[in-house]
C-alpha cells in the first residue's frame, strides 16, 4: 500500500507544477480499489500543494532578475500590481487547483509577495476541497 502512496504523492506534487499531470485518475483508481478517503485525500492535498510551493519558490527566483535590463516587467509596474493583489487577488490561490491557470497563479503568488502562510493556507484549501469533491464523485461513478 505504501507504493501506492507514494504513486498519489508524486503524481499530485507533479500534477502541480507545470507539468501535464492528473492526479485525479491515481485517487480515483485508489478509492475504487478499497482505499481509505480520508488518507488519500490528505495524502494527493499535501503532495499538490507542495508541488505548489515549487512554483511559488520560482516565482521567488524569477524577482532576482527584476533589475535586469530584459526582465519584462518595470518595478512600477510590479509594485501596482502588488498593491492590487495584496488587497484584492490573493484570494484566487483558492483556485489554483484548476488545471488551466492554477499553475500560473501559483507562480505569480510569490512575485506579488504573497507570503508562504497565507499561499500554504489558500492553496491547500482550494486542493483539499477538489480532492474531496473527486471522493464524492467517486461514490456515484457506476462500478
Amino acid at each position: 500500500m505504501i507504493l501506492y502512496y507514494l504513486l498519489l504523492f508524486s503524481s499530485a506534487f507533479l500534477a502541480a507544477t507545470i507539468l501535464p499531470f492528473y492526479s485525479e485518475v491515481v485517487l480515483f483508481a485508489l478509492l475504487r480499489d478499497g482505499g481509505d478517503p480520508i488518507v488519500l485525500v490528505s495524502i494527493a492535498t499535501l503532495g499538490n500543494t507542495l508541488g505548489a510551493v515549487v512554483n511559488w519558490l520560482l516565482g521567488w527566483y524569477l524577482l532576482h532578475f527584476q533589475d535586469r535590463r530584459w526582465f519584462y516587467f518595470k518595478p512600477a509596474q510590479i509594485e501596482r500590481a502588488q498593491r492590487w493583489f495584496q488587497r484584492y487577488g490573493f484570494w484566487t490561490l483558492l483556485l489554483a487547483w484548476m488545471p488551466v491557470g492554477g499553475d500560473a497563479l501559483t507562480l505569480i503568488a510569490c512575485i506579488m509577495k504573497v507570503r508562504l502562510w497565507l499561499f500554504l493556507l489558500l492553496v491547500g484549501t482550494g486542493k483539499a476541497l477538489r480532492y474531496i469533491s473527486v471522493v464524492y464523485l467517486t461514490a456515484w461513478a457506476p462500478v
